[in-house]
């Protein structure tokens, strides 16, 4: 769980430095940062997905991911998700109160909601990698001040569901460890690299819109197929 802590602290000092200097930042300077870490995080995809052994079966996870994420319509759930949650919350109380629940939803959302959240809590739990959920840290941080800044304290709060959502996934996925060869390691995390190559270009960089939660499944379905290939191979011949 040392990325779920990474990215707990991070929103909590972010959150902390947005209520005491965030107005003072330029939009400007932030979306450069974002620009930045949407260049790294691309970069860092690519690294994942070379540990491949078989670029082929990556490709067979990907469209059979992406045929289930769009039959279960995995981004279109998410987001209706997201706008159900804060029509029910944002405007359950007056004043103050609906501030911080504003903020502290708004916030949850963003964090709790996407590939590299599920992605990350994954590999930190399976292998001990945390660099993509360190990467979603740095990005929380600074969403974190931008929230705080217009929103209030309401988004410090917002590291619970952090907490309790990636930590679980990561202990989740320690307890399947004994399960996972290491060449079903290797390909879910070429595949994750991929999609995490999809967030840098769809999300940070804004260059092409891509359904990147769709592909979720892949990411289950990279260790099945290594799984099947190795149970198959002897009736093969390979």
């Amino acid at each position: 769980m040392t990325g779920t802590i990474i990215n707990v602290i991070a929103i909590l000092a972010g959150g902390a430095l947005g209520l005491l200097f965030g107005a003072r930042l330029s939009n400007s300077l932030k979306n450069t940062v974002i620009s930045g870490m949407g260049l790294f995080t691309t970069a860092i995809g690519l690294q994942m997905f070379l540990k491949t052994e078989n670029a082929l079966l990556v490709l067979g996870a990907l469209i059979l991911g992406v045929l289930l994420g769009e039959w279960w319509a995995l981004e279109d759930r998410l987001q209706h998700l997201g706008v159900w949650l804060e029509e029910r919350f944002s405007g359950s109380s007056a004043g103050g109160s609906s501030r911080f629940v504003r903020g502290f939803l708004t916030a949850s959302l963003l964090y709790v909601i996407g590939p590299m959240a599920i992605l990350g809590a994954i590999s930190d739990g399976l292998t001990g990698d945390y660099n993509t959920l360190a990467i979603k840290s740095t990005l929380d941080g600074f969403a974190s001040i931008a929230f705080a800044s217009s929103l209030g304290v309401g988004v410090l709060f917002a590291a619970l569901p952090i907490l309790v959502y990636q930590g679980g996934i990561s202990l989740l996925a320690g307890a399947l460890n004994s399960l996972v060869s290491a060449a079903m390691m290797n390909e879910m995390t070429a595949t994750g690299g991929i999609l995490l190559m999809g967030v840098g270009i769809s999300t940070l960089l804004e260059l092409k819109k891509i359904r990147v939660g769709n592909f979720l499944p892949a990411l289950a379905l990279a260790p099945l197929l290594v799984y099947l290939l190795e149970w198959l191979s002897p009736w093969l011949g390979f």
